[in-house]
């Protein structure tokens, strides 16, 4: 199996596995908020990116708590940089902020998106 080929596989299986932060801030990009159309758990690479706004060339990554912890950080260092080398800005979000109010943080990421493309 091919690199991109695990990906794909992968997204599939997060997709059905979204974290509550994930799930709570997919309420509010789904359905094409503003005309912005936003994929989750889309492949890129050997990555997946928990959310992705094509229009906007914009990867949004939620972080738990995990991404603090081990070599976590330099491995999310190495995926932020493959991102950035394809044009696309990545957007990294703390969980916590998520879950105070995922209303919010779906509203700033819409708003961002907006910016980008104008």
């Amino acid at each position: 199996m091919r690199k991109s080929d695990h990906a794909y596989a992968n997204a599939r299986r997060l997709r059905r596995q979204l974290s509550l932060p994930e799930g709570l801030l997919w309420r509010g990009l789904r359905g094409k908020p503003e005309g912005l159309r936003f994929r989750q758990q889309h492949p890129l690479g050997a990555y997946v990116i928990d959310f992705y706004c094509a229009q906007a060339k914009l990867a949004i990554e939620i972080d738990g708590l995990v991404h603090d912890m081990s070599d976590r950080p330099e491995r999310d260092q190495k995926r932020d940089a493959f991102v950035s080398a394809q044009g696309i800005e990545v957007l990294r979000v703390p969980a916590g902020d998520v879950l105070k109010s995922p209303e919010d943080v779906a509203e700033a990421i819409v708003a961002l998106c907006r910016k980008r493309i104008t």
